[in-house]
């Protein structure tokens, strides 16, 4: 703050100076005529070497002198830069300079032309003003410019910095560091600025390791989870073999659904958080198409499934568990959200085999056809009061993608249809 207040003070004294200057030199300026003794002398000089006026002594009269005869043809040029342009008696007139008649007995000789004192003192005094303050006005402009780069270099360059840090830290950048430059007139506003980017980072970091433990958490529970869950599909199989009630068959089977649901929404919640984790793995080898028909018999409990065509005899570069559980999914999702029969066809595409999985049922709106990979993202039509958590198909594409083939929602022959892009061996 000291060498603003420095700069600004040393602007003030040369504006002053200035001022003061031109003060000075506008109050020297003292009108003053011409010694009337000293043009009369002149005169008779003249008058006397009228003939020969280059006899003149000069020494006597340090004023420039043009003399012009009485047909106003130059005679004598005594003159200097003031009288430069002076061609004649009337132009002098015109210029102000004082023209001085030269007469010998009644007869005009001609006339003797001098500048006027008063107008040589003057523009000598106009010539130190403009001296003055053009050096004044150079000077304040070289203080301002001085001035002006220092403002530029102390006040508009730091904050443009701090512009960029915080664009830097809206974009979640917290890495780099806010530099405190010398002389900085704001360096404690920008060290404030700094330590609020520690604290934002220090904070993040906190959040990142809060959420992550959830997760860990989440997926250990998961986990355990599964194993219960899979004694009771086991008892419940058992049950169904020894049990004759038909009753009792019944509610077995009907735990055994509940337990299955459970176990889907358990694994897919799992999936879920190992993805978030960056855990989330694939093992994709070498596996038969018929491994589709396989798939889709083992999670086609209704018997809705129908193939049309046959499969191709091809190879797939595939995770078979990944993909058990994609098939799972969209026969799960197909039964809750349409029950009707569910046509399956095959073709190939590119590098990829391409199986469509097909219902009859409404349909989703084209506006959420985009929407519905999206994590916990749940259908507005047709979705209330039916359970699910919105990680189905989330999980599903995202497999899909990790195994370098791709998951396609859309509309068809009055239906909702997943096509599986599966890529090639």
């Amino acid at each position: 703050m000291k060498r603003y207040r420095r700069m600004l003070a040393c602007m003030a004294v040369v504006l002053l100076a200035g001022i003061l200057l031109l003060t000075g030199i506008s109050f020297s300026y003292r009108p003053k005529s011409a010694d009337p003794l000293l043009l009369n002398d002149l005169v008779q000089t003249v008058r006397e070497h009228w003939d020969a006026p280059e006899e003149i002594d000069r020494s006597r009269f340090p004023m420039e002198v043009r003399i012009f005869d009485q047909n106003g043809f130059l005679r004598y040029d005594g003159g200097g830069e003031m009288l430069s342009g002076i061609g004649s008696a009337q132009q002098a007139l015109r210029e102000g300079c004082l023209c001085l008649p030269v007469t010998e007995e009644s007869r005009f000789l001609g006339t003797v032309v001098i500048p006027d004192p008063d107008r040589v003192q003057y523009e000598s005094t106009a010539r130190r003003l403009r001296l003055a303050a053009i050096l004044t006005g150079l000077l304040f402009l070289l203080c301002c410019g001085l001035y002006g780069l220092y403002v530029h270099r102390t006040i508009i360059l730091p904050f443009r910095k701090m512009e960029r840090f915080a664009v830097q830290v809206a974009a979640g950048n917290l890495d780099e560091p806010l530099m405190l430059e010398q002389d900085n007139l704001f360096g404690s506003f920008t060290h404030s600025f700094d330590i609020m980017r520690i604290e934002l980072k220090e904070a993040r970091q906190r959040e990142n390791a809060l959420k992550m433990k959830e997760k860990e958490l989440v997926a250990s529970l998961s986990h355990d989870l599964k194993t219960p869950i899979t004694g009771i599909k086991l008892i419940c199989e058992l049950l169904s073999v020894k049990v004759q009630d038909a009753y009792v068959s019944g509610k077995v089977e009907s735990i055994h659904q509940k337990a299955e649901q459970i176990n889907v929404l358990v694994s897919d919640l799992l999936a879920s958080t190992l993805e978030d984790l960056g855990e989330l793995t694939v093992n994709c080898r070498d596996e038969s198409a018929a491994i589709l028909h396989e798939l889709l018999q083992e999670h086609d409990s209704r018997g809705l499934v129908e193939e049309q065509g046959g499969i191709p005899d091809c190879l797939l570069l595939t995770d078979r568990q990944r993909l058990s559980q994609i098939i799972g999914n969209l026969i799960s999702n197909s039964y809750k959200y349409a029950g009707t029969k569910i046509d399956v066809s095959y073709r190939f595409r590119d590098s990829f085999l391409e199986m469509a999985v097909q219902d009859y049922g409404e349909g989703v709106p084209a506006d959420e056809l985009d929407l519905l990979t999206n994590k916990f993202y749940r259908g507005k039509f047709n979705s209330e009061g039916k359970e699910g958590s919105g990680l189905g198909l989330y999980i599903a594409s995202a497999f899909m993608e990790k195994m370098g083939g791709e998951l396609i929602c859309s509309n068809r022959s009055g239906g909702f249809c997943v096509t599986l892009l599966l890529p090639l061996s």
